[in-house]
């Protein structure tokens, strides 16, 4: 398999330029039932498992779900944010360093596991309660300075949940573990 199907297991994330209500509900639907998903995926693998790199020069498997909890968390964040400030510009994080920090490798995964289930539920909450104006509210990336929506922010944390589980289930597949 090549590098780059490795990477974007489901390919990279492709905004439709109309956001219809709709494709918002599938979104928040994914961000929903994402974290019953990935604890069923991952909770019966050994640490040798927890601790392979899902392709080469990847994460472990233990990286990316504690990476998942801190980039969601993160998206949290901007959330609040983009609905209580006039465009913020958001706060950036080097998730690569991240990536390599202790808590990364060490920490069990049950405590990002449960993180990312509060945290999912009160996304999706949030997210449930929301008009369609304040979807169309932005917030600024610093990489680019690109405006981002929060409907398109919906659809890149259901892109990026999608994702990182493909990246787990096809090492899975792989190897022969599921």
């Amino acid at each position: 398999m090549d590098i780059e199907k490795l990477k974007y297991p489901i390919g990279k994330f492709d905004c439709p330029s109309n956001i219809t209500h709709e494709k918002l509900e599938a979104w928040i639907s994914i961000l929903e039932h994402f974290p019953n998903r990935l604890s069923n995926l991952v909770r019966t693998l050994s640490e040798v498992q927890l601790n392979t790199p899902y392709r080469p020069e990847g994460w472990t498997v233990k990286q990316v779900i504690h990476h998942v909890y801190d980039s969601h968390h993160n998206s949290y964040s901007r959330f609040k944010w983009t609905l209580t400030e006039d465009t913020p510009l958001i706060k950036a994080y080097n998730e690569k360093k991240w990536a390599e920090l202790y808590d990364y490798k060490a920490a069990p995964i049950e405590m990002s596991l449960l993180a990312i289930s509060a945290l999912h539920a009160k996304l999706v909450f949030l997210l449930k309660g929301l008009t369609y104006v304040e979807f169309q509210k932005e917030f600024i990336h610093p990489d680019g300075n690109r405006h981002i929506s929060l409907a398109e922010a919906t659809g890149i944390y259901a892109w990026h949940s999608n994702h990182h589980y493909a990246h787990i289930e096809n090492l899975l597949l792989s190897k022969g573990w599921k």
